[in-house]
């Protein structure tokens, strides 16, 4: 008599992002990954408005043929802060060169933060990872209104945040966490079980000619979709800051979900800058715990296996 198959278990993912070309990437994985079982997409104000990134978020989500997944619309501002934008480096509907249209399914109803705390206060402990692509805003909102969800949500992978490379929207910071730098503050200040994948590490994935073209030659619409963003950043990141290869930040946390090992990561205590103009969002990354003053709470992504990422990806839209 044979041995019963032992059951897969897949890993339940919200990701909150802001479409985005490098989020278009990050959403091609999750989407075509057998091992996630994605429960929702939230869309969040950040590269481009809200109104923007919740149909970006559709117009991927349709490409990929997975209208299983909802998608929600959260903030669109940050909780103390004008918006602020990237669209130099995303286009000015998000999605590169990519020609927008409305998406046939709309947006679920209710707002990106409740659809957090239902879907994680809903399933047991530990059990719902979340994936943060974009400013945490919707997810410090979140947890203003469950303070409960911090225990309860498994890990937090976010990226954001910048220590040895300096920042990219200023000399100290990452755009995600100057965005909203409040928002990253208050989240870091929970029980969340954070884990960072700021600059020190996406500067480490790069969009090499070899590895876009490799993914144009897969063919499908999700691996088209997902060079087309990394074709436009390639251009762009030529003109304003005169990479070759473009860093694509926002598959990282994603893939550490799929696959731990790509990464290694150090325990540390992050604080972000939140009342000085010139280093706001500035994300202090202390790993000596007596210095810190507490427990080294959060996790820092440090060494990337690059290769290994761009592996997944191209598996994901094949």
């Amino acid at each position: 008599m044979s041995e019963p198959k032992a059951e897969v278990t897949r890993t339940p993912l919200i990701i909150d992002c802001d479409p985005g070309v490098d989020d278009a990437v990050a959403l091609m994985l999750a989407f075509g990954s057998s091992d996630l079982e994605l429960l929702a997409i939230t869309a969040v104000g950040g590269n481009v408005p809200v109104v923007k990134t919740a149909r970006n978020a559709r117009i991927l989500r349709q490409i990929a043929g997975r209208e299983d997944v909802p998608v929600f619309m959260g903030a669109d501002r940050p909780l103390r802060r004008e918006p602020a934008g990237a669209g130099e480096f995303h286009g000015a509907e998000g999605l590169g060169d990519m020609a927008p249209f409305e998406p046939a399914a709309p947006c679920a109803d209710g707002h990106a933060a409740d659809a957090i705390i239902a879907l994680v206060m809903g399933r047991p402990a530990k059990f719902v990872a979340l994936a943060v692509l974009g400013p945490l805003t919707n997810l410090a909102l979140a947890l203003r209104k469950e303070p409960a969800l911090a225990e309860r949500l498994g890990p937090v992978a976010v990226m954001g945040g910048a220590r040895s490379e300096g920042g990219n929207i200023t000399a100290s910071a990452e755009f995600n966490f100057w965005a909203d730098p409040d928002a990253a503050a208050e989240v870091l200040a929970t029980g969340c079980d954070v884990v960072l994948f700021g600059l020190d590490a996406t500067h480490q994935v790069r969009a090499t000619t070899a590895r876009i073209s490799a993914l144009e030659a897969v063919g499908t619409p999700m691996a088209e979709a997902a060079a087309s963003m990394m074709r436009f950043s390639q251009r762009v990141e030529r003109e304003i800051v005169g990479w070759d290869a473009p860093p694509v930040h926002d598959p990282c946390p994603v893939a550490w979900l799929l696959k731990p090992d790509l990464f290694k990561l150090k325990a540390c205590r992050i604080a972000v800058e939140t009342e000085s103009d010139l280093t706001r969002g500035h994300t202090a990354v202390e790993f000596r715990e007596a210095v810190a003053g507490e427990p080294l709470r959060h996790r820092w992504a440090r060494d990337v296996d690059a290769d290994g990422i761009f592996d997944l990806i191209t598996k994901a839209v094949s």
